[in-house]
């Protein structure tokens, strides 16, 4: 290795080894989401390592193929944004309104401590997530909705009942799984059902 080529690499491992201690950070992001037992909170950190997972045993389900390695990247980082900008809850109208600028603002500073070429990549990754425009957003978007709604579920529907939310609210924030996958759709719309009876979510 010549002087040269050892300090780009130096340099390099700098700038990821910032990146990972500063991302560490996500594990302190909590969500409004419970785990399964209802105990407590889970925070980003969780969420992204449940959503990986998921992806792997649930790609089978979808209508498109979807690159399995980049979609699991795509969830890994998909939250790291919230370090600077915080946990919008789903179903939190106004902070809906200032999500988009806080989240960018965020995704600048946090992939921009990576060396260019992977903070570019994980820049275009989170770009293309948020446009939910291609089947590897789609899938990740999907994981990204079903699995609350299957802790919701787990936890006999605490979040929901805690928010108050509206059958209305959860099928506008997932009107677009059907084209992504119509039996996962099918499902989520039994458990919503099953909640409704039970007086965890709102019918209307």
């Amino acid at each position: 290795m010549d002087r040269v080529s050892g300090d780009i690499r130096r340099q390099r491992l700098e700038q990821q080894i910032r990146f990972i201690v500063e991302v560490d950070k996500v594990k302190n992001i909590f969500r409004q989401t419970y785990l399964s037992d209802g105990q407590r909170k889970e925070n980003d950190a969780e969420h992204s390592w449940h959503l990986a997972l998921a992806a792997v045993l649930l790609k089978e389900h979808m209508e498109e193929e979807a690159d399995l390695t980049k979609v699991m990247v795509m969830v890994l980082i998909h939250d790291l944004v919230e370090i600077d900008a915080g946990d919008t809850y789903a179903y939190d109208a106004a902070g809906a309104l200032t999500k988009r600028d806080r989240e960018v603002k965020a995704a600048d500073r946090i992939f921009g401590l990576l060396p260019e070429d992977q903070g570019a990549y994980f820049r275009a990754l989170w770009d293309e997530f948020e446009a939910y425009e291609t089947p590897d957003a789609k899938f990740a978007h999907l994981l990204d909705n079903f699995q609350p709604l299957l802790l919701n579920d787990a936890s006999d529907g605490k979040s929901w009942t805690e928010h108050g939310v509206h059958k209305s609210q959860v099928c506008r924030r997932n009107e677009r799984i059907p084209e992504t996958s119509e039996i996962v759709w099918e499902k989520m719309l039994e458990i919503m059902e099953k909640h409704i009876e039970r007086g965890h979510l709102k019918a209307d």
